[in-house]
């Protein structure tokens, strides 16, 4: 620990005071504008599509109430002025009439058939002369235009036989409407329009209603294209503060770390090895006291105490300032984190590959699991066999760290999170973070095997 401590500080004495690290990737603004006009021109697209249905009723609906006062300005401007008393006799000048008006005035390619019916269902006039005088049940919507004086309308029933005439001229739409003769008597006036003149009509509407509304849409999803510019900028001035404010925080840390083991490695580790090695020359120099003859044996404890302090004091020096793994090597960082371990009387076996190249963030990766998985060692593993090996096989570095220790049962990991043992836990999402794989195998009396797996 010491040697890698001195040769980092004098490398830091050439660095400057903040080195410079890589920064986090940030969201590109071309990237995220043109997600946004996607995304944004896909809800239009969807918006048209899922709006034609409803032009569509509309336009149909439009076209329906035309044609309903289509037939009811016929009824009440072209046939109740033509219409004679006569009629409901049948007379057959009544009848010649009505038709020459009907003929001239009312029918044309759309309107395709006309019917005057009396209350009780009779037919008093149809250009079809074979249902003249015929008699067929009116219908609810048909009784409620006479009596209401409404204009009811609805797809013909072409398999009704009143509607034998009509079937060979496809779809049709039946309008109703009362009418009078001179003397009040109520009738019912019947048009049948072509049912694709009407879709057509409608079609006709809804598709004056589009280039409005696609105009609009488009308008509005061009309007929005400079402010998701601009907001996505925002954005990502933002995540640059803040990667930007993290990289201070970090260099924050990471110098007063440094400080203050700098100041225990040159102040309280120093005068303790002095004063080590003084107690140490003193038990050598010092002869036998006749008043306290263990004298001698307790200077040199007293050195021995102060010499385990100064390793304690190191080891925690590791843990607050690791050595900078550019300057002393993966191996040697290692070699501190085992040190522990050998003290306590373990067999170590570190295991690395020599010519393991990788990147600074791989490394540190490294360093930090194996610390780690030592660090539970140390403390619950009871190991006598430790054995650290770190090889790069088929584009990934492997750290493998096994003890014959203890081992535990992977179900109780997640009472020892509840308890507040998180820092494996923390190294698994930081793992995961860099696309890396950890894994630890344990069964009590066992031992574990801990790995981890990080692309090269």
């Amino acid at each position: 620990m010491t040697a890698a401590v001195e040769e980092e500080r004098a490398q830091n004495d050439a660095r400057p005071a903040h080195p410079v690290r890589r920064e986090p990737a940030s969201p590109s603004i071309a990237r995220e504008v043109a997600k946004f006009v996607v995304a944004s021109l896909a809800a239009v697209l969807a918006f048209v599509a899922a709006s034609l249905p409803f032009l569509r009723h509309l336009g149909r609906t439009e076209a329906i109430r035309e044609a309903r006062s289509i037939a009811r300005l016929a009824a009440t401007g072209v046939a109740e002025p033509n219409l004679e008393n006569a009629l409901l006799r049948g007379d057959d000048g009544a009848i010649a009439r009505m038709d020459r008006v009907v003929q001239e005035r009312i029918l044309s390619d759309t309107i395709v058939r006309v019917k005057i019916w009396t209350a009780d269902g009779r037919i008093l006039y149809s250009d079809e002369p074979r249902l003249i005088g015929a008699r067929y049940r009116l219908g609810e919507d048909e009784h409620e235009a006479l009596e209401a004086g409404g204009v009811a309308a609805e797809l013909s029933d072409l398999n009704q036989p009143e509607n034998r005439y009509e079937r060979a001229e496809g779809e049709l739409l039946e309008v109703y409407s009362r009418v009078r003769t001179p003397n009040g008597t109520p009738l019912l006036f019947e048009l049948y329009e072509r049912f694709d003149s009407v879709t057509a009509s409608g079609r006709r509407l809804w598709l004056s209603f589009l280039p409005p509304l696609l105009v609009a849409l488009l308008l509005l999803w061009l309007v929005q294209v400079p402010l998701a510019y601009r907001l996505a900028r925002r954005v990502r001035q933002g995540h640059a503060e803040r990667a930007l404010l993290l990289q201070r925080a970090l260099d924050a840390s990471n110098d007063e770390r440094r400080r203050i083991a700098a100041e225990l490695h040159d102040g309280v580790v120093q005068d303790l090895a002095g004063v080590s090695y003084s107690l140490a020359a003193s038990a050598e120099a010092t002869p036998a006291v006749p008043s306290d003859p263990t004298l001698t044996t307790k200077l040199r404890e007293a050195a021995s105490v102060i010499r385990a302090s100064i390793q304690r004091l190191r080891s925690l020096l590791l843990e607050i300032h690791p050595p900078n793994l550019r300057v002393a090597g993966l191996t040697a960082a290692l070699e501190d984190v085992v040190a522990p371990l050998r003290r306590r009387g373990i067999d170590v076996e570190l295991d690395l590959e020599q010519a393991l190249e990788t990147d600074p963030e791989t490394e540190a990766l490294v360093f930090r699991a194996a610390r780690e998985a030592i660090r539970n060692i140390v403390e619950h593993a009871e190991a006598t066999r430790v054995r650290v090996s770190v090889r790069d096989r088929d584009g990934l570095v492997h750290l493998i760290v096994e003890d014959n220790g203890v081992g535990f049962d992977p179900q109780a990991r997640s009472s020892a999170r509840s308890g507040g043992h998180v820092g494996l836990t923390l190294l698994e999402e930081h793992a995961a973070h860099a696309n890396a794989r950890l894994a630890v195998d344990s069964e009590p009396g066992l031992g574990t095997t801990f790995t981890l797996e990080v692309p090269s």
